[in-house]
């Protein structure tokens, strides 16, 4: 199996086993991806997790013209688009049933999973922002979505972080284009991930080992 997809499946399978374990309570607790509660960031992870369901069945674009990492340019992150994210979150958090929340998330990644499983070697698929991308590097965008935001749920739920190893070198592979970290840094993937995700602050020393090795990562929004 590729990599890339045994990761969606651990990580994806990971946090179904998670939801099953959450209550009311639990949903209505804050995050630290501002305005949304867990529940509505459980939505809105769920949609995303089960996006290339639909993008499969539709006429495939006839080249790629980004990869993952280009997928995470400045547009996404428009107020425009950062307002439509929030509402879609919202509005899908309405539906959202804590009894079924397992059961739901597992169908929609799982549809997802077979999708890609049957599609050709190197198929291409149209997101919903327009872009042409290979199925591979899309399913890395998901990877490092479940798993990221694995990380903001753990936090809010009081949880020590649940990501898998195999989703933690998809999306540390990802983040850093695949150069080596500085050896002065001594970090493992998860506080690789979470430092340059801005899930945890750079240190002083930190910084100034960064800068001289002129280590840099994707930057969403760049």
């Amino acid at each position: 199996m590729d990599p890339v997809r045994a990761a969606f499946r651990a990580e994806c399978a990971r946090l179904t086993e998670i939801l099953g374990e959450l209550d009311d309570a639990d949903l209505d607790r804050v995050t630290d991806c501002p305005p949304w509660t867990v529940r509505e960031l459980i939505a809105h992870v769920r949609t995303g997790a089960g996006r290339l369901t639909d993008m499969l069945a539709a006429p495939a674009p006839p080249r790629a013209e980004v990869d993952a990492a280009g997928y995470f340019g400045a547009a996404k992150f428009t107020p425009e688009v950062d307002a439509g994210r929030i509402s879609g979150g919202r509005r899908d958090a309405r539906q959202v049933d804590r009894a079924a929340l397992s059961t739901e998330f597992d169908r929609a990644w799982r549809a997802a999973d077979a999708a890609v499983a049957a599609a050709p070697s190197g198929r291409v698929v149209r997101t919903r922002h327009g872009d042409a991308m290979r199925v591979t590097e899309f399913l890395r965008t998901r990877v490092l979505e479940v798993g990221v935001h694995g990380l903001d749920l753990a936090a809010a739920l009081d949880r020590p972080p649940w990501l898998t190893p195999q989703a933690a070198t998809v999306i540390a592979d990802l983040l850093t284009g695949g150069r080596p970290v500085p050896a002065e840094l001594r970090w493992d993937r998860l506080t690789l991930i979470r430092k340059t995700t801005g899930r945890a602050s750079l240190t002083g020393p930190e910084r100034a080992a960064i800068d001289a090795a002129s280590f840099r990562w994707l930057a969403f929004g760049r």
